[in-house]
């Protein structure tokens, strides 16, 4: 049971990218551009509330409004917005989700109450959960770069997994 939708996170089939976003600079830009230029064979669904389509493709305001289902969401959105994100997710039957947004137990007590009510949301819906505030992950053997890093290494024999402040 420990490795229980694990898949979902380093080996999905589907991709929801939740605040892509069209604004070069932006963390939700360089996530969508790694899965745009990747060539990553999954299929990708672009999350905006704000805007109707993103360099051409199509989103959705929401996860619960992709018509099909999702392995994984990608989550850079404000931190006071992420609880909400994780609850959608949740119901929408996502099983893997990455947190790249800031903003939770580093910052103070306001932030720490945001992640204690991920965790309870987690439980809830038995999610795996990579963050907050993290880097994401980068599988180059299936051309997944879910962070917002442009570097990928080479495909190989090597796994490297860090937790770390920097």
């Amino acid at each position: 049971m420990v490795t229980l939708n694990l898949d979902k996170i380093f080996n999905p089939e589907s991709v929801a990218i939740i605040g892509a976003s069209d604004e070069e600079g932006s963390v939700g830009y360089a996530i969508v551009k790694n899965f745009t230029q990747l060539g990553y064979a999954g299929k990708v669904y672009f999350v905006n509330i704000r805007k109707p389509e993103i360099l051409g493709v199509k989103t959705y305001q929401t996860a619960e409004q992709i018509p099909e289902s999702v392995d994984l969401a990608i989550i850079a959105t404000p931190a006071k917005t992420v609880p909400d994100v994780v609850e959608q997710c949740g119901r929408a039957g996502i099983k893997g989700v990455i947190i790249v947004s800031a903003g939770f137990k580093e910052t103070g007590p306001e932030g720490k109450a945001l992640e204690d009510k991920i965790l309870e949301i987690k439980k809830k819906y038995d999610l795996r959960i990579i963050g907050p505030n993290c880097i994401g992950i980068i599988r180059p053997r299936i051309n997944l770069n879910a962070t917002f890093v442009d570097k990928v290494p080479k495909a190989g024999n090597v796994a490297f997994l860090s937790q770390s402040g920097a």
